[in-house]
């Protein structure tokens, strides 16, 4: 009876580990484990997520040697008025955006928090229904490895809140 037991260990150990990597992999977000590299997460972790400097882009310009975000802002205030179209690069704070070094240090600050500036509002949000007004924003090109192309409005109390989150790579509004 001895000789049974001891093939059993091996198995039951196994059977635990096996265990114990499935709880491991549960525990993850589903984004991490079958997204492929640099693919966006789903709308429910994306802002979450750590962001993944180290893995190729998909699109847009990137320099690993420095490090340098390139952003293109286009800025409206709505209302039949011309749109200003500002270049924002970072780690150098250079381009033509009027507060460069001001916005590129909230960038590596929503980094560090590991949030998503660019993410939509997520389908079916509660928002309130307060009117923020006309102006609009795009913001183009690549960010700490990815592409960005991300519209903002401030139709509701989300997307203002979305705005105001990017202030000062978007302009304030004092709304």
């Amino acid at each position: 009876m001895a000789a049974p037991r001891a093939t059993a260990a091996p198995r039951v150990a196994a059977t635990l580990l096996a265990a114990a990597s499935l709880v491991t992999l549960a525990a993850l977000p589903a984004a991490a484990h079958t997204a492929s590299p640099g693919a966006p997460a789903d709308r429910g972790t994306r802002d979450h997520l750590p962001l993944l400097d180290h893995l190729p882009s998909q699109g847009g310009v990137w320099d690993h040697a420095t490090g340098r975000d390139r952003l293109t802002v286009t800025f409206s205030e709505g209302s039949g008025t011309a749109a200003r179209t500002y270049k924002l690069e970072c780690r150098s704070a250079g381009g033509s955006h009027p507060s460069a070094r001001a916005a590129c240090e909230r960038l590596e600050q929503l980094a560090s928090e590991g949030i998503d500036p660019f993410k939509p509002v997520p389908r079916g949000a509660m928002c309130t229904q307060v009117y923020g007004g006309p102006q609009t924003a795009r913001v183009t090109g690549t960010w700490k490895g990815r592409p960005v192309d991300a519209s903002f409005r401030r139709t509701d109390g989300c997307e203002v809140g979305r705005w105001n989150t990017l202030v000062p790579v978007l302009p304030s509004t004092r709304a």
